[in-house]
């Protein structure tokens, strides 16, 4: 059985991964709007990646037979200044969700709820590689700035396209993929 104040706090993250869901869908809109289509692409597909984190959560709760909240969340920000700005505050989210996902790993590891630590370990390593990514996403579209192809020709040539699922991820409610 998680710890409560774990359960809260996870029941919190649901929100915020379903907030940075909604902000890579606006950032995904913008990118297709400026006609930038594997920006848009590339985004898109992080919008539904942060929606399955908020479903492995949930399913985490109702496995546990705990209560899993769907809240409402903000509004994203929709307008950006240039092609830089929505990738800066990307990297911004991701790096508040690190710390976010390590808070709760310390919540779950101070409870001696090992059960709900051990469910963490997964998106410690994630949020690895999502820091990583924005980041080297940031470095080319700024050097790409006044010439937004350039950052589209990037994405097509180092686009992995088909890495699948991750088998050690872990289920998500509804068997989202």
């Amino acid at each position: 059985m998680p710890a409560a104040p774990f359960v809260t706090r996870l029941n919190e993250q649901i929100a915020n991964e379903f907030a940075a869901s909604q902000q890579y869908i606006a950032v995904a809109v913008y990118y297709d709007n400026e006609t930038l289509p594997r920006l848009a692409s590339f985004f898109y597909a992080q919008a539904l990646e942060e929606r399955n984190h908020a479903m492995m959560m949930a399913k985490y709760l109702m496995d546990a037979d705990e209560e899993a909240v769907i809240p409402a969340v903000a509004a994203p920000r929709t307008a950006f200044a240039d092609i830089v700005e929505p990738v800066a505050i990307a990297l911004a989210q991701e790096k508040r969700v690190t710390e976010q996902i390590g808070e709760l790993a310390g919540i779950a590891r101070d409870a001696r709820d090992y059960q709900s630590e051990q469910f963490m370990q997964w998106f410690l390593k994630e949020q690895v590689e999502e820091v990583s990514t924005m980041k080297d996403l940031l470095t080319v579209v700024q050097r790409s700035a006044d010439n937004p192809m350039l950052a589209e020709e990037h994405l097509a040539r180092e686009a992995s396209g088909g890495e699948g699922s991750d088998p050690t991820a872990p289920p998500a409610a509804g068997g989202a993929v």
